[in-house]
C-alpha cells in the first residue's frame, strides 16, 4: 500500500525524538487512512458484487445507479490517495492499511527505519530497510539513533 516514490520528495531523517514529536500529526493522518481504507474497500466489495451480478443479466435498470456508485467510490479513493500523499510529504511511509509506518533514521553510521504502528503510544522499535516489519528490534534506552541529512 506504499506509495509511489515521489522525485519532488526529498529523504527526510528522523531521531526517535523528532519522530515521537511528529507522532500527534502523524496518529491523526494515519488513523484518517486506515478508516479511509476501509470505506474504500467496502465500497469496492460492493461494486464488484454488483458487477458479477450485472454480468449475469440482459438488461440492466440500475445502470444509473451502478455509475454513480463507481463515481462515489473513486471520489472515496481520492480522498485514501490525498491521505497517503500527506503522510508522505512528511518523510513517513506507509507500509500497510493497518497504520503500520517507517520513519527514515540514522544508526551507527546507516540508514535504518523507525517503526511505528497504530496504536503504539510512541515510536519503539526499529528495523533495517530491507528487514520488513518482522525484523523489528526494541529501541534500547538512549538507542544511538541520529538524525542524518535532513530536508523538509
Amino acid at each position: 500500500m506504499a506509495p509511489p516514490k515521489s522525485p519532488e520528495v526529498e529523504r527526510r531523517y528522523y531521531t526517535v525524538e523528532e519522530a515521537n514529536k511528529t507522532l500527534p500529526l502523524v496518529r491523526a493522518i494515519v488513523g484518517d487512512i486506515v478508516r479511509q481504507y476501509h470505506t474504500v474497500n467496502e465500497l469496492r466489495q460492493r461494486l464488484d458484487a454488483v458487477t458479477n451480478e450485472r454480468r449475469r443479466r440482459d438488461g440492466d435498470p440500475y445502470s444509473e445507479e451502478f455509475a454513480q456508485s463507481q463515481s462515489e467510490m473513486e471520489a472515496e479513493e481520492g480522498k485514501l490517495a490525498a491521505y497517503i500523499d500527506e503522510l508522505t510529504k512528511l518523510g513517513v511511509e506507509l507500509k500497510g492499511p493497518d497504520g503500520l509506518c517507517d520513519f527514515y533514521s540514522r544508526m551507527d553510521g546507516r540508514d535504518v527505519y523507525l517503526c511505528w504502528r497504530l496504536g503504539e503510544p510512541q515510536v519503539m522499535h526499529w528495523h533495517e530497510l530491507n528487514a520488513g516489519v518482522a525484523g523489528r528490534k526494541p529501541l534500547a534506552a538512549g538507542a544511538p539513533v541520529r538524525s542524518g541529512p535532513r530536508s523538509l
